[in-house]
Parts: structure tokens; sequence; C-alpha cells
């Protein structure tokens, strides 16, 4: 027997579509079996499989595990909870892998997989792959069993191992999020005051969109620390791996300063290690880490590519603009949004002072948001090698890790290609407005003598 998946949803770092139109019952159903010859060509014979709390996800999960089972895979079955707790259970379990069915922090109609193999994450070309064995109907025969374990208690437990955090008074926004539970067993245990508010997991998000890397999804957690006069604010994203959070005074700590507060005690206690930021993260972030005496490396973006980064230097931390944060530093090298959220109250608790000091010391800079336009996919990366090529032959200071940052007197700015859409991404940085709209020109400009303007933004 042979499958097709649409090949939009084949993504770089995920398998991810629209319910009903891109991404079908028949598709979990073929990934179990595609994904169960995989893994037992490896020698793996049980996977751990969870879920988050999408309305569809249910319904892809038991396809998913029919799939499985088929391909003669064993399964535990984890239940309903955020995707770290899928990647703690590949840890905590003995099995062999793990796959997330989630749709992560995108819309109500979508969901997806997150897949796990002998201890890595399974992206880019690997994924391409399972298309390409589905298609040739490169399967295994057998029988499996399923066993459901519930490790919500394990996974708290393990989250507050060795905290030494104070007691604050902390608001918490979940999203409707499948972090939501575990959130309320972890602040029944946490020190200090908690508020919570959508907690409650509905997959339709009726309070607001689960991305709390957008502003306007903060709304409702700026009131609530305004409200009730809190110290700060956390909030997590669809599935719990993307951290965001405000301080007392409501200001947005985007991820890149959210590293800086983070990398301090790890420094203190690994002096000299490397710290990993994507391409996206300020200058401050770089400069700072370099004052505490750590080792700042820029890596491209995307959690796969960061996590491969990690194992590839023994980086105890990492984190992207995204609000993805990866602890190898007591933790499993995973992105987790709840144990971020843990090591934050750490790291405020041993700096002596509030959130809100610690921001109001932070270096200030004029910085755009994440400027996204659509491209055609067929131009996209050339685009970006166009603008490569005239800046390195005008001399300018390129670092091309990941499409192009541009550094000048007046700060830098950054075109890349999107791994996942077809759109560029840019971003500039400057220490006043005057810089900022100069560096801004500069990106127009380039984008000109490509053929393109910097029109409609794309979502």
């Amino acid at each position: 027997m042979t499958h097709r998946f649409n090949p939009t949803i084949l993504r770089e770092y995920d398998i991810r579509g629209i319910v009903g139109d891109t991404l079908t019952e028949a598709d979990a159903y073929a990934l179990g079996r595609t994904f169960g010859a995989k893994a037992h060509g490896e020698g793996a014979r049980t996977i751990a499989v969870g879920r988050d709390g999408r309305t569809h996800s249910g319904m892809l999960e038991a396809e998913l595990i029919r799939g499985l089972t088929e391909s003669g895979m064993n399964v535990m079955q984890i239940g309903m909870g955020p995707s770290p707790m899928l990647y703690f259970a590949t840890h905590y379990l003995d099995v062999d892998g793990g796959i997330q069915v989630t749709g992560s922090h995108n819309p109500a109609d979508y969901n997806g997989f997150k897949l796990l193999l002998k201890g890595r994450s399974v992206f880019g070309a690997e994924i391409q792959e399972i298309g390409q064995r589905a298609a040739s109907g490169h399967w295994h025969e057998g029988s499996g069993t399923v066993e459901e374990v519930d490790i919500r208690e394990a996974y708290v437990d393990r989250l507050l191992d060795g905290f030494s955090g104070k007691a604050f008074r902390i608001g918490w926004d979940a999203g409707n999020g499948a972090a939501g539970p575990i959130l309320d067993m972890l602040v029944e245990r946490l020190p200090g005051q908690h508020h919570v508010i959508f907690s409650e997991v509905d997959g339709s998000f009726p309070n607001h969109h689960p991305d709390p890397t957008v502003e306007k999804n903060l709304t409702d957690l700026k009131r609530l620390v305004a409200d009730k006069s809190l110290d700060f604010g956390i909030a997590f994203d669809g599935d719990g791996d993307r951290i965001g959070a405000v301080d007392g005074k409501g200001r947005v700590i985007w991820g890149d300063q959210l590293m800086l507060i983070l990398a301090e005690p790890v420094l203190k206690e690994l002096p000299g290690a490397t710290i990993i930021a994507d391409v996206k993260a300020s200058q401050v972030l770089f400069d700072g880490i370099a004052a505490l005496g750590g080792r700042p490396l820029m890596w491209k973006t995307g959690h796969s590519l960061i996590k491969s980064k990690m194992k590839e230097t023994g980086a105890p931390l990492a984190g992207e603009m995204s609000g993805h944060i990866f602890f190898k530093h007591r933790w499993y090298g995973f992105d987790d949004a709840l144990y971020a959220a843990m090591r934050l109250i750490e790291a405020v608790s041993a700096s002596g002072r509030s959130l809100t000091e610690i921001m109001d010391a932070m270096p200030k800079t004029r910085a755009t948001p994440e400027l996204r336009f659509q491209v055609d996919e067929s131009r996209k990366f050339a685009i970006v090698e166009e603008v490569r090529d005239r800046l390195s032959a005008d001399g300018a200071k390129v670092d091309a890790t990941d499409g192009v940052r541009v550094s000048t007197s007046d700060g830098w700015w950054l075109l890349r290609a999107s791994n996942t859409q077809d759109v560029l991404v840019a971003r500039a940085e400057a220490a006043d407005a005057g810089g900022l709209e100069r560096l801004v020109a500069q990106i127009d400009e380039q984008l000109t003598k490509s053929g393109l303007e910097r029109t409609e933004a794309a979502h």
C-alpha cells in the first residue's frame, strides 16, 4: 500500500497542515506506518505518543497509533499535555522515540506532528524521506501493543527538581493550550502567590490566539498583572514549548531579553560556556553574554537546527527570538516553556532585583518588529543570495550564518528566507530612531534592486 502526503505539510521542522484539507486521518495512519517502518529499521521497538488540546488531536492520535502498532511498534500513550512533556517522556520512559500530535501555535484548524527518534529531532531531509517512503509503500508489518501511562506527576516533579526560586506574585496565561493542566499542578507547589488565567484546555482558543510572541496576545496577561499589582507575568503557546513574559509595568520581555536574564546564573556556574541564540536576536544579547564571560554563538533560526548545534557545541543554554528556550544545564536540551519559567523565577531570585528593575537596567535600543513579506517561493533564497553578493562586492560587514546579517555604524539589519513559508523575514536594530530609519532604508534599497517592494506584511 502506498500513500501520498500533500507536499505542503512536509515542513522543515515538523509535519503540519489544515485538518480536513491538507492534513487528514489517512495521513496520520500513513505517518504511523511510515515512521514505524523507519523506526524498526533503526532497531526501535517502543514509541511514546502524546497530543495537544485541539479538537481534532484525539482523532489524529488514534489513527497515528493504529499505524504505529500495525508496523510492529509498541506505543506508550501519555495522553494530553504540552509537547515538552512528550519530550520528557522520551527520557523518562523506556522508549526509543516519540511523536506529539500538535498544531503548536497555529490557528485552530491546523494540526500536525513533532517527531523524535533515538534521541534526535526528525527534521529537514528526514521528513522529506518519510514522504518518499510512504509514496513507495516501504512499510513494515507487525502487531504492536498500546499502554496508557500517566507521567504528569513525574513531569511536574522533574520541573521542580532543584528549584531554588523565591516567593513572587506571578500572573500566568496558558492561552487555553495544552500546558494549562500541568501549570495548575505546578503553581500549587510553587512558593508565592499565583494567578492563573485560561488554563482550561479549549482547542477553539476562545480568549486569544496562543502565541505569546505577538504582543496583542499578551493583553489579558498585562491587564492581570496591572489589576493585581503582580511582580510579573508569564504566558505559553498552544503546546507549551514557547514562552512569553511581561514585567511589573506590563512591558514585554522579548526572547533575546529573556535569554540574557537566564544566561547570567548559568555563566556564574559555568564560566566561559557557549550560549547560542538565533540570527534574529539583539546585539545586546551577544554583547551581554560576552560581558558575563560567556562565548556567544549566533546560529540559524529553527528549533531543530538550534538543538543540533547545542549537541555539537555542548552549549548549556540556547534560545530563539520566537520564545523557544533550550536548557541543557540541569535539563535535557529540549525547548520547554514551563521549565524556562522555573529558571526565570530562579534567575530573578538570584539577581536580588525585581524583574522590572532588571528590565529598567537593560540597554535601550530601537528595533523593528519582525517584518515579513510575501515572495514567490522559487525566488526567496535567490533574492537573499543576490543581496549577499551585492553587499560583499560593496565591502559591507556581512554575517551569512542564516541569510544576511549586516552590521553598520548604526546597528544591524537582517534579511533571511523563512524555512516554513514563502516569505522573507527582515529585522533591524539601532541605538536611535534615526539609525533605525537608515537601516530600514538599506533593506528597502536592496529589495528594490532585486525587484521587490516591502509591501503587505505576511503572517
